[in-house]
C-alpha cells in the first residue's frame, strides 16, 4: 500500500447477498457507493442497482465517495492484504464494466512495452482495450472513453507535409473535436510542446521562476536559427550561456534528436549545424535521474551520464555522442568514466520532484511523460535539462499496474483529467536562473497529486504547489496548427 493513499481496509464477503457485522478493527464503513449512516449491519444483495458486489460488502468512505453511479458501473473486487495488526483483510479495486480503452502506437513500441499485458491486465478490471487502426475512421471503432497514443513520428511526418500523415492527424483531431467527453493520453497540444525544445526549456523556465524554489535552477539555453551571424556570442553571453555548452537538435524525438555535442569553444560553435538549441553544460558527477511520470505517480531511475568538464572555453576540439547510448542502464563509455567526484553529489530530493512534475502537468494536462534530472555538483540544485512524451519506461516495473490505477481514477473523476491545455502565446527571450518575476497569468485545468518512487519505495504525495501556481504560472506555449 502506499504511504498517503487512505485506509482500504474492507470485510471479506462469503455470499453475495449476506448480512454482515463489520469487523471491530475497521473504520466506521458505508455501502458502496451510497451512503447508509456506516450502521454496523449493513444488507448487500447482489442485484444492486448502485454496484454489484463480487466479493465484499464493505468498502471506507474515502474510498467509495468519488465512485460514479452512472454510465459504466463499478463492481467491487476482493484482493487480500494485511491490515495494520498482520491480520489479513481485502483491498477494494474498481472492476469497470462497459469501459473501452483504445490505443495506437507504432509496433516497435507495443512489442517494446509488452502493451497486450496491459491489455489484459484491463480486462480484468473489466476494460475492454482495443489496437485503433488509423488508417479507417476512429468513429467506427468507438466508442472510446480513453484514447492511449504515440503520435509523435506520425505529427513530425506531418508537418513535412506527408500526406498520409496528414490525413491521420486531422482524422484524430476530428474525432477528438466531436468527442470532448473522450479522455485523450495525452492532448495533442501538449505533445507538440515537447516536441520542441525550445518551447519546453521555456516553460521549465518559467515554471522555476514562479515556484522560486533554490533548490531548482535549470540551466540557461538559446536556440541558434540559420541566421546566426556576428553577434552570436553577444547573443549567447547575454542569454547567461557560458562554455561548454550541449548542443542539440530542436526536435526531441526520434533517433536524431539523442545525437548531441559539446562545444567548447566559437570555433566548435562556427561548425554545428543550425537551427539547434544550446544549453549551459553542468558538471554533475556522470550521474542522470530519469522521471517516469504517470499519472499521479512517479518512478526515478539512476543512469550513467556525462563525466564533469572545467566551466570556461578551451581549446578542447568538440565531443559529439549518442546520449541514448551514453546513458543506457549498462552503458560504459570514456565519457561516462568519472575520474573522481567532485563538489555537491546528492541524490535529488523527492519534494522537489514532486513539485516540478506536478506543475507540468498542470501546465500541460498530460499524464505520460518523462524528466531528465541532473544535479548541480557546485550548488546541489536540481537541473530539468531534458522532458519527453510517452517515453520508454524502461526499470519501471510498475508501469503497467500505475496506468490502469491512472485510467481507473480519470474515468472515475474525469475532473482530474485536462485534454485541453492552454493556448496563449509566448515570445520572451530565454534566461534560466534569472531572478524571479511575476508571469504572465495562464489557465490551469489540472491539480492532482503526485508520487515518487525511488528505487524500491513508492511513496505517496502530501506535497503540493500553490493554488497561486494556477493564477500566475506561465503563459502557454505557441503549438503549430495542423493538429489544432
Amino acid at each position: 500500500m502506499r504511504e498517503g493513499g487512505g485506509t482500504r481496509l474492507l470485510h471479506q464477503c462469503p455470499q453475495p447477498g449476506d448480512v454482515h457485522t463489520r469487523p471491530s478493527f475497521l473504520p466506521v464503513l458505508q455501502r458502496a457507493p451510497a451512503a447508509t449512516g456506516g450502521s454496523s449491519r449493513l444488507p448487500w444483495t447482489h442485484g444492486d442497482k448502485s454496484a454489484t458486489c463480487i466479493s465484499m460488502p464493505w468498502c471506507c468512505q474515502s474510498d467509495v465517495k468519488s465512485a460514479p453511479v452512472t454510465g459504466g458501473l463499478p463492481f467491487v473486487v476482493c484482493v487480500s492484504q494485511a491490515d495494520p495488526s498482520g491480520r489479513q483483510v481485502p483491498k477494494m479495486q474498481t472492476f469497470l464494466k462497459g469501459k473501452r480503452v483504445g490505443y495506437w502506437m507504432s509496433e516497435k513500441k507495443i512489442k517494446k512495452l509488452n502493451f497486450q499485458a496491459f491489455a489484459e491486465l484491463c480486462r480484468k478490471r473489466g476494460i475492454e482495450v482495443v489496437q485503433l487502426d488509423l488508417a479507417k475512421p476512429i468513429e467506427d471503432q468507438g466508442p472510446l472513453d480513453v484514447i492511449i497514443h504515440k503520435l509523435t513520428d506520425v505529427i513530425l511526418e506531418a508537418d513535412q507535409n506527408d500526406t498520409e500523415s496528414v490525413q491521420v492527424v486531422q482524422r484524430f483531431q476530428e474525432y477528438i473535436e466531436a468527442h470532448p467527453e473522450t479522455i485523450i493520453l495525452d492532448p495533442l497540444p501538449a505533445i507538440r510542446t515537447l516536441l520542441d525544445r525550445s518551447k519546453s526549456y521555456e516553460l521549465i523556465r518559467r515554471i522555476e521562476s514562479f515556484m522560486q524554489d533554490e533548490r531548482l535552477c535549470s540551466p540557461p539555453f538559446m536556440e541558434l536559427s540559420t541566421e546566426s551571424g556576428e553577434d552570436t556570442l553577444k547573443l549567447i553571453e547575454k542569454s547567461g550561456l557560458a562554455f561548454p555548452f550541449i548542443c542539440k537538435t530542436r526536435v526531441a524525438h526520434g533517433t536524431n534528436s539523442h545525437e548531441m555535442a559539446i562545444i567548447f569553444n566559437m570555433e566548435g560553435l562556427q561548425a554545428i549545424e543550425r537551427p539547434c538549441v544550446i544549453q549551459s553544460f553542468i558538471s554533475h558527477n556522470a550521474v542522470l535521474y530519469k522521471v517516469f511520470v504517470v499519472g499521479d505517480s512517479y518512478t526515478v531511475v539512476e543512469r550513467p551520464s556525462l563525466k564533469n568538464f572545467s566551466p570556461g572555453s578551451s581549446d578542447r576540439e568538440s565531443i559529439f555522442f549518442n546520449s541514448h547510448n551514453v546513458s543506457k542502464p549498462e552503458s560504459s563509455s570514456v565519457l561516462t568514466a568519472l575520474d573522481k567526484v567532485e563538489g555537491v553529489f546528492e541524490r535529488p530530493s523527492d519534494d522537489v520532484i514532486r513539485a516540478i512534475s506536478k506543475a507540468l502537468r498542470q501546465a500541460l494536462g498530460i499524464s505520460l511523460f518523462g524528466i531528465d534530472i541532473i544535479i548541480n555538483n557546485k550548488t546541489g540544485q536540481h537541473a530539468v535539462i531534458d522532458i519527453n512524451a510517452f517515453p520508454g519506461y524502461e526499470g519501471v516495473p510498475e508501469f503497467f499496474g500505475d496506468l490502469l490505477n491512472h485510467i481507473t481514477t480519470i474515468l472515475q473523476r474525469p475532473e482530474l483529467n485536462a485534454n485541453k491545455p492552454p493556448t496563449e502565446q509566448i515570445t520572451t527571450t530565454v534566461m534560466c536562473c534569472a531572478p524571479a518575476a511575476r508571469i504572465d497569468p495562464w489557465m490551469v485545468e489540472n491539480d492532482s497529486n503526485g508520487a515518487m518512487k525511488l528505487q524500491n519505495q513508492r511513496l505517496g504525495c502530501n506535497s503540493s504547489v500553490s493554488p497561486n501556481f494556477q493564477k500566475h504560472c506561465v503563459a502557454s506555449l505557441a503549438t503549430k496548427a495542423s493538429s489544432q
